[in-house]
């Protein structure tokens, strides 16, 4: 048995039965996330959180960045979902063109934060207008408040 699986109450899989399971996710993913995208998507939202993984044997920090679209009938879904080094220009515009290439399009509108590379490869691979997250807007103003004022202040620029 697995010890990562005890603290889930899981006891008695081996390890092999984790590996098959792992493999079939993965496929399941991976099928999900290379699906053709058709129809008009005008409004997109991308972000990326910073995280540790394993690589090589020890750990390091990667990005882990998603794309939320909406359809003209307004139903939301994620459309892509990728991690790689960094949040540099090449690594989002990597990231775009393979949604462009998978049928993303009709984007008129992205919101995400003021990344500079991100803003860049926007411009560059879609031509769509962008506009700041106001959560990622509201937090880095917030961060020009001390504690106690941070409540009122929030209250105030909402």
């Amino acid at each position: 048995m697995t010890t990562w699986c005890r603290p889930w109450g899981l006891t008695g899989i081996s390890k092999s039965t984790v590996s098959k399971l792992c493999k079939d996710i993965d496929e399941r993913v991976g099928a999900f996330l290379d699906r053709p995208l058709s129809g008009e998507w005008p409004y997109l939202w991308l972000d990326a959180t910073s995280l540790r993984q394993r690589e090589g044997g020890r750990i390091v920090s990667v990005a882990a960045i998603i794309a939320v679209a909406c359809d003209a009938e307004g139903r939301r879904e994620i459309v892509g979902l990728h991690i790689g080094p960094s949040e540099a220009e090449t690594f989002w515009a990597t990231f775009l063109k393979s949604l462009l290439k998978r049928g993303l399009k009709g984007v008129k509108l992205v919101v995400s934060d003021a990344h500079e590379g991100l803003k860049a490869a926007i411009a560059r691979l879609l031509g769509a207008t962008w506009q700041r997250c106001r959560v990622h807007w509201m937090r880095n103003a917030l961060a020009h408040v001390g504690k106690a004022q941070q409540s009122m202040a929030s209250a105030a620029l909402r």
